[in-house]
């Protein structure tokens, strides 16, 4: 449905020459919910925008079902207004002089397809009773709530029926209980309707409650696309390990190579863990290995001896979060993150024995991955960044 391919834009300013998108490329399937998730400035605005129309890349290809967009090699580029998308702005872009029917109605009203007075009004109200508003039409658009607008802007750019619906983070500027609740809607408004949509957002939670695939952005390039699961309890580099959530690093080397069940050994300072591992590593190769602080589990009696993935530690910072604990745990030179059962007793100074299940570790390739968490950490999780301009 859409296509993006070998995508290359730079951004020509008084600081020089700025990569803003470099060489991404990704399919968006028909009724696909797609994702592009970075912190500000990794590009994924800037690749939105040359989807739109509203930037022109340097090179790369963008289709929309057999619709050429853009082709940097034959030098097609539609225009926006040609292009069959719909958009939906951080700042919804409502109309303050109009009605909510008007808002609605307008781009019916003005576009490329030109539509008789009836099929307007046919149209505005089918897609103003989908997102809930038919029964404040005629009501001027700034007497909305912030939800409210956001729907307005929603039905404004579904009455297009678009090939594909983009939206640039439009739940930024909501509080916390309404972008939850946006967030149950637009996904199930998406749905229902079968509407490809491309989702542009720095929110973690975002992009891993709503969409049906995510491409992780960084520095411009893509780090890493799939399924949100597979992403967050799989990430493939430090980067995707840290910005999707806080994530436990143990260096080693490998003690024993992958077996016939895709793990092998690691040996650490803190004890032997075992973990999957890429098929081309070798004893004694320098390995990374990470788990999530919910991959953790807490037991208050040693193990029997020989066990592997069980290490010992001592209980640092205990704070009670209303459902889990969450704990810091120090092993001796390395602090572990661990959430846990908020009845677990365990207090400040207690001994605890950490099991971490193989199947819950992944592999981080080298030694770099502990330092490029503090320079990857993830914000939290519903924090409004603004890009450093013009990069977005």
């Amino acid at each position: 449905m859409l296509s993006v391919s070998n995508l290359q834009m730079t951004y020509r300013g008084a600081q020089g020459t700025v990569d803003a998108v470099k060489d991404v490329s990704f399919e968006v399937g028909p009724g696909e919910f797609f994702a592009l998730l970075g912190p500000s400035g990794s590009g994924k605005t800037s690749t939105l925008r040359c989807v739109a129309g509203l930037e022109t890349p340097d090179s790369g290809t963008i289709k929309a079902k057999e619709l050429v967009l853009f082709d940097g090699a034959t030098k097609v580029n539609l225009p926006a207004f040609r292009r069959g998308l719909g958009m939906v702005f951080q700042s919804y872009a409502i109309w303050p002089h109009m009605s909510v029917y008007d808002n609605v109605a307008f781009p019916l009203q003005h576009g490329v397809k030109k539509l008789s007075k009836q099929q307007v009004k046919t149209k505005v109200m089918e897609v103003l009773a989908l997102v809930q508003l038919d029964q404040v039409a005629n009501r001027p658009a700034p007497y909305l709530s912030g939800g409210q607008q956001q729907r307005v802007a929603l039905a404004r750019a579904l009455a297009l029926e678009p090939a594909v619906l983009l939206l640039d983070e439009p739940l930024s500027n909501l509080d916390a209980k309404l972008r939850e609740e946006m967030r149950q809607e637009i996904k199930s408004l998406v749905k229902r309707t079968g509407t490809t949509t491309l989702y542009v957002t720095h929110d973690q939670l975002e992009a891993l409650t709503m969409a049906d695939r995510i491409a992780l952005m960084h520095q411009g390039r893509i780090d890493q696309q799939g399924e949100p699961k597979v992403v967050y309890q799989n990430p493939a580099t430090p980067f995707a390990a840290h910005f999707l959530g806080r994530t436990n690093i143990l260096e080693g080397t490998v003690l024993r190579a992958r077996n016939g069940t895709g793990t092998g050994s690691v040996h650490t300072d803190w004890g032997t863990v075992e973990a999957p591992l890429p098929a081309e590593l070798r004893e004694g190769s320098p390995v990374a290995i990470g788990f999530r602080p919910e991959s953790i589990v807490l037991e208050a009696t040693a193990p029997v001896e020989g066990s592997t993935n069980v290490l010992q530690g001592k209980v640092s910072r205990r704070t009670f979060a209303g459902d889990m604990l969450e704990l810091e745990i120090d092993l001796g030179g390395r602090t572990l993150r661990a959430r846990a059962d908020p009845y677990l007793p365990s207090g400040e100074g207690s001994t605890v024995f950490v099991r971490i299940p193989a199947d819950r570790c992944y592999y981080l390739s080298g030694t770099s991955a502990h330092r490029d968490s503090s320079e990857t950490a993830a914000p939290e999780a519903n924090t409004v960044g603004q890009p450093w301009l013009p990069v977005r």
